[in-house]
Parts: C-alpha cells; structure tokens; sequence
C-alpha cells in the first residue's frame, strides 16, 4: 500500500514576517509548499526561496489566484492592508471576498487563517476587521481554522517591535490606563508550531483555535518584563484616563520605528484584553517541542541578535552633543545687553521671553529625533548613512553655537545674516536625512529648518536696520 502523497500547500503573504518564518516550518514537515507574490524576486532574500513553486501574482487578483490556487489541498491567508494607506477594513473585506471565491472556486481542502485574541462585543478597528475576515473565510464553504493570538514574540513581529522599542526609549513614560489590561503574548516558534499543524488536522474543522503562551501579564508587566530580561532596568510607568488611542498612538508613532499606519490600530487593540477562552488546539496537536515558551524566554529568543542598549548609548552621545551646543550658546547669548538693547527691530520680532521657550523645545525634539535616526540607520544596516547623519548634526551644532558668538559677542549682524542662513539649509538638509527613517522625524527638523529660517529673515531686518552696529 502506497503513503497517500503530501497535501500541496499555498502561503500568501511570504515576504511578509509571518509567513516568511512559516514557509520554512511548513518545509521541515516535508510538505510541498507554492507562493504566490507581486515581487518574487524579494523572496530571493530567503534561503528557502529555491525550494518553493513561486506564482508571480497578486492575491486580490482573481485570475491570478485561479493560478496560484490550482491544485492546492491547504492555502494559508496572511494578507492584511493595514499599511497606513487608506481604509484598512474595505481593503481586507474584499481581499478576504475575493480569496474566499477563489478558494471554491479550485476545490481547496482547507483554509488556515491567523486572526487576534478578543474578547466579546464591540472591537477596535483592527481588531474587528481581522474578525470580520475569519467570518468571511469561514462562510466561504471551505473547511477553515481560524487561529487567534495575541502579541506575537519575536524580532520583526510590529507588535514585539513596538514593545520592544517602547522598552529601550522611555525609562519612564506617561502611558494609557488600559495598559494594565491583561494580555497573553505567544513566541514566533510556538505560531509556528500551531499553523504548521493546522495543515494537518484530522477532520473538516470549521472554527476558530486560541492560542497563547503559558503567560498571562499585562502591557505594563510586558515593558517591565522585557526591562529585566534585556538588563535595562526598572521603567516607571505612570497610568492616566485621559490618553485615548488616537494620542497613544502618534506618541509611539514618533518614539517607535513602527509606521503610524500600523502603530495606531496596533494601539487601538490594546483597550482589548487578549487572553485565550479555550486550549482546544494544544489538545488536539500537543504543545510545542519543549513546551510552551513562556514571555522572559520568548523576549531572549526574539533579542539574541539585538543590542537593546543601543538606544541608550546613542542618545548619551546626542544629548551631550545638544546640550553642549544649548550652554554654549547660552554663554554667547547675552538679550539683556546694552548693544543689543539699542538695536533698531522690526515689529513683528518676537517678545525676548518667546526665544528661550522655543529653543529649549527645538534643542529637546532635534536631540530625540537625532538619536532615532541615528540608532534606525544603524539597525537597518546602514552604518555609513548613520556616521553621515552624525557628522551631519555635529556640524549643525557648531553653526547654531557660532551664530549666537557672531550676532551677540562681535555684532557682526551681516556674517551673522549669512550664517543663519547656513544653519537654516544645514537643518533642512538634517530633515532630508531623517525622512527615509519617519515622517515625525522629518517633521522634528522641518520644524526646527522653519524656525532657522525664521531667525535668518530676523537677523537679516536687524541688520538692515542697523547698518553701522
């Protein structure tokens, strides 16, 4: 009697982090696995790439997916249009429409879905669209396993990243009350484990699994978790009422790397508690080789090849950079000065108590997004970019402290014009670097190049007005 031949297997979403990481699970259980992709050729990054069936194509394309899906005993959906690029939940309902008929259409054995932990009643958006799609998928008339977890652990999973980078940048943070909602992460490996298993199940399951790890902590225990596996330290952690999730969510957008398309509905589930209602698929499959991975182990797993201290690290070396700069200039700054008290200004010059308010609160948002830029750069692989951009801010520095000796100590008003001028490009030219790394930080410098400009025309008008001072 011969062994009945390995279901053909479809991942979609393969150059996404999920299912980059399943492709190769699913290949270690000797099962054959196809893809389908816009862009193949980023699939070449993974060492699994050639020992796959690629289908060039695009998942809301039904022809395409006719290709992609012939043949095929088990199709995993990880699509999701959470991208910052418009409404989310219309793009995922018809992703998961179009998949659904498809699916029908070539006679697929089973569907396998990863969809979020939540509780009953109304949801977030996030939360509810990926609900929505487990229904749709469900109703298609597919056999469909739904799993449902909460924050996924490991390096390059959104949600552990924003943990992650919250952790390493705020020792100490002003944080939404819901932060003390009870939460049940789960380790990349044990997903892994689950969904691999899923393509396996005996039966014609129709329903959704929890899934979690052994854990059950809040948000707050996470951060202060992930502190003390990493070596940071205690991080405080004030509640408040007032913090809704749109707030929360621009504050992590300009702390964290995390793009704000997928940090806000990210922060919005987090009103939600995510802890598992059943274990039915830990009966039915078993746990994972070792045992479930509980969150401390998880958080060492997900940072063997992290340096969580470089955050710290590089913003000792900004600040530093910032502040001597701020006191320097503060020595040359002299408002209350005879010469400059009989300088001839123009109407619209400020009050002098505007200036130092503004340029403590430049000096403050230019040393955070500096330190950002600096550490992302160096993250994302690109030391040299990072050395640039450092040189880059240092040189900035010099012209900012140099300015206030020109304009206060040795009344050169017209060099003075023309060194504001060079700040004001040099800022500009610091918003250009940072762009590639997030608008906020682009923004941060825009900010801070508007208002150099702003004191070029200043200086520019004294200057005038003062022709022979």
């Amino acid at each position: 009697m011969t062994a009945s031949p390995s279901p053909l297997v479809l991942v979609t979403g393969a150059t996404g982090y999920i299912g980059g990481m399943l492709v190769p699970a699913l290949l270690d259980r000797d099962l054959p696995v196809r893809v389908i992709s816009r862009s193949p050729a980023r699939l070449r990054r993974h060492d699994w790439a050639s020992r796959v069936e690629v289908v060039e194509g695009d998942a809301g394309s039904p022809a395409d997916l006719d290709r992609a899906l012939a043949g095929v005993d088990v199709a995993y959906y990880l699509l999701h249009s959470m991208d910052g690029k418009g409404d989310f939940v219309t793009r995922d309902r018809h992703l998961a429409e179009v998949f659904a008929a498809a699916a029908k259409r070539a006679g697929v054995r089973r569907i396998v879905y990863l969809s979020g932990l939540h509780p009953s009643g109304e949801l977030s958006a996030h939360l509810g669209s990926r609900v929505e799609v487990g229904r749709i998928l469900m109703a298609s008339g597919v056999p469909t396993v739904v799993l449902q977890a909460g924050v996924v652990l490991g390096a390059g999973s959104a949600s552990f990243d924003m943990l992650r980078h919250l952790t390493e940048r705020l020792p100490a943070m002003v944080a939404p009350r819901w932060l003390r909602n009870r939460i049940q992460p789960i380790a990349i490996d044990d997903v892994l484990h689950y969904l691999a298993a899923a393509a396996v199940l005996p039966g014609e399951p129709n329903r959704t699994f929890d899934i979690g790890g052994p854990d059950v902590l809040t948000y707050a225990e996470m951060i202060e978790g992930y502190a003390r596996v990493t070596g940071l330290g205690h991080r405080l952690i004030v509640t408040v009422p007032v913090l809704t999730p749109g707030l929360a969510s621009l504050w992590v957008g300009l702390v964290t790397p995390v793009v704000a398309g997928i940090a806000r509905p990210l922060v919005g589930s987090l009103i939600h508690e995510a802890v598992t209602a059943e274990d039915d698929l830990l009966a039915l499959v078993g746990p994972p080789p070792g045992g479930r991975t509980g969150f401390e182990d998880a958080v060492r797993r997900a940072t063997a090849g992290i340096d969580p201290t470089r955050w710290r690290r590089t913003a000792t070396a900004v600040g530093a950079m910032t502040a001597g700069c701020a006191v320097l200039g503060s020595v040359f700054t002299a408002p209350g000065s005879r010469w400059y008290r009989s300088l001839r200004t123009p109407a619209w010059q400020p009050p002098p108590a505007a200036f130092p308010i503004v340029w403590t609160t430049l000096f403050t948002t230019i040393a955070l997004a500096a330190t950002a830029t600096i550490t992302e750069l160096e993250e994302d692989g690109r030391p040299e970019e990072a050395e640039r951009f450092t040189r880059a801010y240092a040189a900035n520095l010099a012209v900012n402290a140099a300015w206030s000796g020109l304009f206060f100590r040795a009344h050169a008003t017209r060099t003075s014009t023309v060194v504001a001028a060079l700040l004001a490009t040099s800022a500009a030219d610091l918003a250009r670097r940072a762009a590639p790394t997030g608008r906020g930080k682009a923004a941060s410098f825009g900010a801070y190049a508007a208002w150099c400009a702003f004191a070029t025309a200043l200086n520019a008008a004294v200057a005038r007005r003062n022709p022979r001072r």
